[in-house]
């Protein structure tokens, strides 16, 4: 059986997608469409703009969903549709790419719920109220009770359980710096703070959550062709109704990839394929499930070869 993954926040860079354009036309339409729906040339920021302004979450939101996008109408014009995964999930705003590439949001409509969700996460908390940090070499249960053990009265939280020795927390800057010490105190290989510009994936997050929840109930979303691997609760969804409100929680909730990979897993996923920019849901779900081969789709080099390991 086969997931295809969409990558989240992090695996952007300057030119992705550009050879997928260039080779394809339906996948130059995407970075157009969406272009149109901001009413702005964000292929250009994509393709030739500064790292620094495609970094910001406003930017990186969209520009990722954009080149999952263009690589995923590249293998329609292969011949490989959605329907040749068994499942799909992405990590945060993979979430979103996900539901693009399956017909439940127009990439419309979608280009422009990126916009705000990283509009609005941005503006929730003041820059410098928020941080997150990555802890290193401790499972999620110890992540957990060091993010609590460093609230004091602030906001801490596991904001992403990436993988088995991976866990982003979030939160109040000073809860965060003393998460970072705690962990180190209890074992943790490596704890850093992330260049990030807000606390995501905690209650910080809240007033994003409501604009996230104005915005998806004007939205039309049609059942996937695929299920997807909600983010939230780890297993597959495919109601609509039940997809806006988990986007909505998405927003303050936990990230549980690394449970969402097990689940595939056990369902009896054994491939991945990761559609976009990068390759950092490869690497992680090679530390979560040995058994799950993974191949990444994001040059036409990659689509050739995805499209012959299916011969």
């Amino acid at each position: 059986m086969r997931a295809f993954v969409f990558p989240g926040q992090g695996a952007q860079a300057i030119g992705m997608g550009k050879a997928l354009a260039d080779a394809y036309p339906a996948a130059a339409a995407v970075f157009a469409e969406v272009d149109d729906a901001l009413g702005e040339k964000l292929s250009d920021l994509i393709w030739n703009g500064d790292i620094a302004d495609l970094t910001l979450t406003k930017n990186a939101q969209p520009a990722l969903m954009a080149t999952s996008l263009a690589a995923m109408k590249a293998l329609e014009s292969e011949g490989v549709t959605i329907t040749s995964a068994d499942f799909m999930a992405g990590h945060s705003l993979g979430e979103y790419s996900a539901l693009a590439a399956s017909g439940a949001l127009t990439i419309s409509d979608t280009a422009k719920l990126l916009r705000l969700r990283g509009s609005a996460m941005q503006d929730a908390v003041p820059v410098g109220v928020g941080a997150m940090a990555a802890l290193l070499g401790l499972d999620f249960a110890t992540a957990q009770a060091v993010a609590e053990e460093a609230a004091q009265g602030e906001i801490c939280q596991a904001a992403n359980d990436n993988d088995p020795s991976q866990v982003v927390v979030s939160g109040h800057k000073a809860a965060v710096e003393r998460a970072v010490l705690i962990a180190k105190e209890n074992g943790a290989k490596r704890a850093m703070l992330l260049p990030v510009s807000a606390p995501f994936h905690c209650a910080l997050m809240a007033p994003a959550a409501e604009k996230m929840a104005a915005a998806l109930a004007d939205t039309t979303i049609n059942a996937p062709a695929v299920p997807l691997v909600a983010n939230v609760v780890a297993e597959a969804v495919t109601d609509p109704d039940q997809i806006r409100k988990l986007l909505v929680e998405q927003v303050t909730g936990s990230v549980r990839w690394r449970e969402s990979v097990l689940w595939m897993g056990s369902q009896g996923v054994d491939t991945a394929w990761e559609i976009g920019s990068g390759k950092a849901l490869s690497g992680m779900i090679r530390r979560i499930n040995k058994d799950i081969t993974s191949l990444n789709v994001g040059t036409p080099d990659d689509v050739a070869a995805a499209v012959a390991s299916l011969a």
